[in-house]
This record gives structure tokens, C-alpha cells and sequence, in this order.
């Protein structure tokens, strides 16, 4: 693939437990002139200090590891307002951890069982600021919002279309607002318009629907 060689290469920090998967995953990551691992660590005490010296774009996380686990830690970095994006690598792919780790304020989130093509793709994605998910889990999620009440929602709006795909990029509502010129109780107004007209309980389950349902990009339609 064309490179931009007027960009410098994404940076990024491997945080994982096992030598030998971690070692690989960062060669598999460098196999691409625009990536450039500048850090490993086995756990998330190792990594905190590397984030803040390394200040890597993205720090991708293993969910298992000793002491703090990943989820833990990308909670961690978010509170702490580092300025890294977190893409999770896990083993698990039901609902609650997807959930539990976007909560966290983690960009993404891929399974072990990804191709080195798809790792690569993601770690790009996560770095622009645009959530990520695996495409087991969004195939997943699609079919059980298919077979639930939001299925019978009627069309968003233009508006809300827009709304929702800054949910999906991980805003809140008062950058929001400040983006698309609107005032933050017309922000909120439309937040929860989007989430009763999906049939959704909060703007994690929102920035989810918008990916599995390949909303988040422009250009896409509302539902309906």
C-alpha cells in the first residue's frame, strides 16, 4: 500500500504479559514503514511510566495481565488524561467486557484471533481517534440489536446522524456541541433522541451501534 512519507509513523507502546507474543506482535506491527513500535512492557505498572516518557499514539493492551489488568489500566490513563490512544487485545468477546472496556475509555477493542492485515488496519483506525471493533464482535452485536426492540426504530435524523457518529468517536457532548455549532442542550436533546429512537441504555451502547451497523464514517445513511 502508498505511503504518506510526509506523515511520521504511527508510534506505538505493546503492553503484554508473555515475551514471546508480545516480541512477535511488535514484528508483526513494524512490518509496515507508517508503524514504528517505540516500547514493550509486561505489565501495567511497566507501562504507565513508558507511556509518559515514550508518549506513544496508541498503547495496545492486552486484557489479562499480572497486577492492574488492561481494562484497569486504560481506565487508569484515561483518568489521568494521557493522551494515548487504548486499543485493547483480548482473548474475550462477549458483551460485558466489549462494554466494560469502552466504559474505560479505551478506542478499540480486537481479539487475539485477528490477522496480522487486521491488528495493523485497527492500530490506524485507533490512532485517527475513530472507535474500533473487532468484526466477530460487530457481526455479533448487529445480529442481537437485529433481534431486539431497536430494530423497529424509526430513521435518525441528519442531525442525529452526526451526533451519533461523534458518539462513535468518543466526544462529549460539549465538544460536540463546539463542533457542530450547536448548544449543549440541543446536543443533549439529540443524545437522547438517538438513544430512544435506537432503543439503547447509554452513548457506549450508541458509539457500539454505530460501528456494528457501519454508521460511524460519513457518507452513511440513517437507519431505518
Amino acid at each position: 500500500m502508498l505511503m504518506d512519507d510526509t506523515r511520521p509513523p504511527t508510534r506505538i507502546l505493546v503492553v503484554e504479559d508473555h515475551a514471546l507474543v508480545r516480541e512477535g506482535t511488535a514484528e508483526l506491527l513494524e512490518r509496515d514503514a507508517d508503524l514504528t513500535v517505540v516500547g514493550q512492557a509486561a505489565s501495567a505498572e511497566e507501562a504507565a511510566a513508558l507511556v509518559g516518557s515514550l508518549r506513544p499514539d496508541v498503547t495496545l493492551v492486552d486484557v489479562e495481565l499480572p497486577g492492574m489488568n488492561g481494562i484497569d489500566f486504560a481506565r487508569a490513563l484515561a483518568d489521568q488524561g494521557a493522551e494515548t490512544r487504548v486499543l485493547i487485545l483480548s482473548a474475550y468477546d462477549d458483551y460485558a467486557y466489549v462494554i466494560g472496556a469502552l466504559e474505560a475509555g479505551v478506542t478499540g477493542y480486537l481479539l487475539k484471533t485477528a490477522s496480522a492485515r487486521e491488528l495493523r488496519a485497527a492500530v490506524r483506525t485507533a490512532a485517527s481517534g475513530a472507535l474500533v471493533l473487532d468484526e466477530a464482535i460487530s457481526r455479533r452485536l448487529t445480529r442481537r440489536w437485529r433481534a431486539g426492540p431497536g430494530t423497529a426504530a424509526p430513521a435518525l435524523t441528519a442531525r442525529e446522524l452526526e451526533v451519533l457518529r461523534l458518539i462513535a468517536r468518543g466526544l462529549p457532548n460539549k465538544q460536540i456541541a463546539s463542533q457542530l455549532g450547536l448548544g449543549l442542550r440541543t446536543v443533549e436533546s439529540h443524545v437522547s433522541s438517538v438513544l430512544g429512537k435506537l432503543g439503547l441504555a447509554s452513548r457506549t451502547e450508541a458509539a457500539l451501534y454505530a460501528v456494528s451497523h457501519d454508521l460511524a464514517a460519513p457518507g452513511r445513511r440513517g437507519t431505518g
